[in-house]
């Protein structure tokens, strides 16, 4: 992820309008991404950022310069997007044996789209079986490499309790993968198999 220089953010800080394009432009698709891989929806998601960047222009005289601005900008995203989810009262993946959930890339043919669309698909069905704060914590582990140090401030957990959330979460989504391929492949078989008599 891209960082911003100190001397932008200062100008951002004093209400350089500038400075603060400058700041969106830098941030713009990590923040989008990560607000896509948690509300599932591009428009959802498009929305989010636009109010991330909102709430950001309006609390940057409270950043605290000590903190990296990266996750002060993400924790704000992930807030807003726990919030929206629990707003529509729906419950909140990467592991390193399943497909990342991605943005959709407009360059692909049609049948690589079409895979990875089946399998983004998959992913973000995976991750709503996941409350809010478990979607964000394994999002910001998984996806942004946040320490369990960032991701306790982030979301006002203890470390201990990060742990026990991703290592819950990791067996939980492993699981229903592993149930999803199960029932796949019988289904697979099932037209293929001779009648019994």
């Amino acid at each position: 992820m891209n960082n911003i220089e100190p001397e932008v953010l200062s100008r951002v800080q004093k209400g350089n309008p500038e400075a603060f394009t400058q700041l969106v432009e830098t941030y713009q698709r990590p923040v989008y991404n990560l607000c896509y891989r948690m509300l599932g929806d591009p428009d959802e998601a498009e929305d989010a950022a636009q109010e991330t960047f909102m709430r950001v222009y309006e609390g940057i005289k409270r950043y605290d310069q000590q903190r990296p601005f990266s996750t002060w900008l993400l924790s704000i995203a992930a807030h807003y997007c726990i919030d929206q989810l629990r707003k529509r009262r729906m419950t909140f993946l990467s592991m390193d044996a399943l497909p990342h959930l991605d943005p959709p890339d407009q360059s692909p043919g049609p049948e690589t789209a079409f895979h990875l669309r089946e399998a983004q698909g998959r992913v973000e069905s995976l991750l709503k079986t996941l409350n809010p704060q478990d979607r964000a914590a394994v999002i910001m582990y998984y996806w942004y490499d946040f320490s369990y140090e960032e991701i306790a401030k982030t979301l006002s957990f203890t470390i201990s309790a990060v742990k026990s959330r991703l290592h819950r979460a990791r067996l939980a989504l492993a699981q229903t993968w592993t149930e999803q391929e199960t029932n796949k492949f019988a289904k697979e078989r099932k037209p293929h198999e001779s009648p019994a008599f």
